[in-house]
C-alpha cells in the first residue's frame, strides 16, 4: 500500500442492512482500506433492528480496515433515514429501532395529516406528507401500541445519530436527516413545536441539529474503537445526502439509486414542498434542498421475483402484454402501504424471463413516475442519469433503466457513495473546502455513459393504465388500523 499524499479520514454507511467504513486519502480520494459487516432486520410489515448491532458492526468493519483507521483524523456516519431509536437514561436501547420500511405507521399518518391541517400544512411545514416511513408516524405508532416503551424513553435518535452519539457522548443530528422526521420545519430549520406537542414528543428528548460545516464533537473515551481520543466526528447526514455529497452532485442533476429502496432526487435551491405527498422535501448536507422520491420495493423485491422463477436475475426476456407490479412490502411511491405484489397478463405463452422482466419494468415505472416532480425548472433535461447503487451496475437494470426513461445513463465507477459522501463531509471540515467540490475533485461521478434510446411508450403506459385500474384493489387493505 502506497503513502497516502494527505490526512485520512473514515466514512461510515450505517444502511438497513449492513454497515460500511472506508479510509480515505483526502487529497486525492483514494480508498485505502475497507471492512463491512451484517446487521439482521426482521421480516414482515414490522421491520426492526436492535442498533447495539450498528456499533458491533461498525467495530468488525473498522477492524477489517487495519492499520489505516487507526491513522485518521476525522470520522463522520452517514446512514439509513428515518429509523425511530428510543434510548433510556443510560443511553441503552429502550427496544429495538422502527426502521425506515417499516409501514406499520401507516394508520397513524394519515390521522396526522387530517389532524393538523391537511397535506398542504405538512408540506408547507415540514416540506413533506408524512408517510407510514416517517419518523413522526412511528412515534405515534409507538405511543399507541407501547406507552410503557415512550414512558422510558429518555432519548430520541436516528440511526446515524445514534453512533455519532456513542462516539462523542453528545446528542447531535444534521438537517439532512432532521428533514426526513416530520417534525423539523424546513423554512424555519428548526424543530417544530406544535407538531411536536401533537405527538407528545418533549423537544428536549432531541439532538441539537448541527449546521453544515460544524463539527459534532471529538472521540471519547472509553470505546472499543481504533479512533483516538479527541478524533474529529462529523455531524454525518443521511444515506441520500451523503450520496449526493459523494457524487459531488451539482443542482438539477438527475440521480437514480437502486438497493433496498429505490429512490430518485436532485440537488436544488429551492425550498420544495409537493402537497401531493409524492415528492419528500428533504434538506441535503450543504444548505441546499434535496427533494426525492422513494421507493420500498427495488432491488429486493426484483431478486425475489427471480428467485421464485428459479431464474438469475439477468435472465430477463423481452415481451408484451404482461404486467408485475413488485410491490411485496406495501409501497411508498404509490402510497399503498399496505398493498402487495399484482401481476397482470400472464398468458400460457408468457415465459418467466418475461416476468422477471416486468418485474424491473414495475420497479423502474414507479421511479420515473415521480423524476419529473423532482427535477426543479432549471434542471437540464439533456443531463445524463446518474445511476448508482447495488443495482447500478446489473445490465437488465440499466437497460431497463435506459429503455423506460429515454435518457442517456452514466454510472459512477465509485460504487460506496454513502461512505464517501460521509468522508467528503468531514474531509471539508479538516481542510474547509465545499464538500461536494472536493467529492468533484476526487472524480467520484466518472464513469460510463450509456447512450439514451427510444422510450418504450407502450410498456410505460400498460403500466400506468394496471396500475390506475387496480387501484382500488390495493388500496383495499389501507384502510384498516
Amino acid at each position: 500500500m502506497s503513502a497516502a499524499e494527505g490526512p485520512l479520514v473514515v466514512g461510515v454507511d450505517t444502511s438497513t442492512q449492513s454497515t460500511k467504513a472506508l479510509v480515505v486519502d483526502v487529497a486525492t480520494g483514494r480508498i485505502v482500506a475497507s471492512g463491512q459487516a451484517p446487521h439482521t432486520v426482521t421480516s414482515g410489515a414490522g421491520r426492526e433492528s436492535d442498533p447495539r448491532q450498528w456499533w458491533d458492526a461498525l467495530s468488525e468493519a473498522l477492524r477489517q480496515c487495519g492499520p489505516a483507521a487507526h491513522e485518521a483524523a476525522a470520522v463522520s456516519i452517514g446512514g439509513q433515514q428515518h429509523g425511530l431509536v428510543t434510548l433510556d437514561g443510560h443511553g441503552e436501547p429502550v427496544r429495538p429501532a422502527l426502521l425506515w420500511n417499516d409501514v406499520r405507521s401507516a394508520p397513524q399518518g394519515r390521522r396526522l395529516i387530517e389532524e393538523l391541517g391537511g397535506a398542504k400544512f405538512w408540506a408547507e411545514r415540514t416540506g413533506s406528507v408524512p408517510t407510514a416511513s416517517f419518523t413522526v408516524t412511528k412515534w405515534a405508532w409507538l405511543a399507541e401500541h407501547e406507552p410503557d416503551a415512550v414512558r422510558a424513553t429518555k432519548a430520541v435518535r436516528l440511526p446515524h445519530d445514534y453512533l455519532t452519539e456513542r462516539l462523542t457522548g453528545q446528542g447531535t443530528t444534521d438537517r439532512g436527516d432532521a428533514s426526513g422526521t416530520g417534525w423539523w420545519a424546513s423554512g424555519t430549520e428548526a424543530y417544530d413545536e406544535e407538531i411536536l406537542a401533537h405527538v407528545g414528543l418533549d423537544p428536549a428528548l432531541l439532538p441539537r441539529v448541527v449546521r453544515p460545516g460544524e463539527v459534532a464533537g471529538t472521540v471519547r473515551d472509553g470505546h472499543d474503537l481504533p479512533f483516538s481520543k479527541g478524533t474529529l466526528v462529523a455531524c454525518g447526514t443521511g444515506d441520500n445526502a451523503a450520496a449526493a455529497l459523494g457524487l459531488g452532485a451539482r443542482p438539477g442533476t438527475p440521480v437514480m439509486s437502486l438497493g433496498t429502496s429505490g429512490t430518485v432526487y436532485a440537488v436544488t435551491q429551492r425550498r420544495p414542498a409537493d402537497p401531493t405527498g409524492t415528492v419528500a422535501g428533504f434538506a441535503d448536507a450543504r444548505g441546499d434542498w434535496l427533494p426525492l422520491a422513494c421507493t420500498l420495493n427495488c432491488t429486493l423485491a426484483v431478486d425475489r421475483v427471480a428467485a421464485l422463477l428459479n431464474l438469475d436475475r439477468e435472465a430477463v426476456e423481452p415481451g408484451r402484454g404482461v404486467t408485475l407490479l413488485p410491490f411485496l412490502d406495501g409501497e411508498r411511491t404509490p402510497n399503498l402501504p399496505r398493498s402487495s405484489g399484482l401481476l397482470h397478463g400472464l398468458r400460457h405463452d408468457t415465459t418467466g424471463g418475461q416476468l422477471l422482466q416486468a418485474a424491473y419494468d414495475g420497479a423502474v415505472y414507479s421511479l420515473l413516475a415521480a423524476l419529473d416532480l423532482v427535477l426543479v425548472e432549471d434542471a437540464d433535461p439533456s443531463a445524463p442519469l446518474l445511476l448508482i447503487g447495488g443495482g447500478a451496475r446489473g445490465t437488465a437494470w440499466q437497460q431497463t433503466v435506459r429503455r423506460l426513461s429515454g435518457r442517456s445513463v452514466q454510472v459512477p465507477r465509485a460504487k460506496e457513495l454513502v461512505a464517501l459522501g460521509a468522508a467528503a463531509q468531514v474531509a471539508g471540515l479538516l481542510t474547509g473546502e465545499d464538500p461536494a467540490a472536493l467529492a468533484r475533485r476526487w472524480d467520484t461521478a466518472a464513469g460510463p455513459v450509456l447512450e439514451a434510446v427510444e422510450r418504450d411508450e407502450e410498456t410505460l403506459a400498460g403500466l400506468a393504465g394496471v396500475l390506475s385500474d387496480a387501484a382500488p384493489l390495493l388500496n383495499r387493505g389501507t384502510t384498516a388500523d
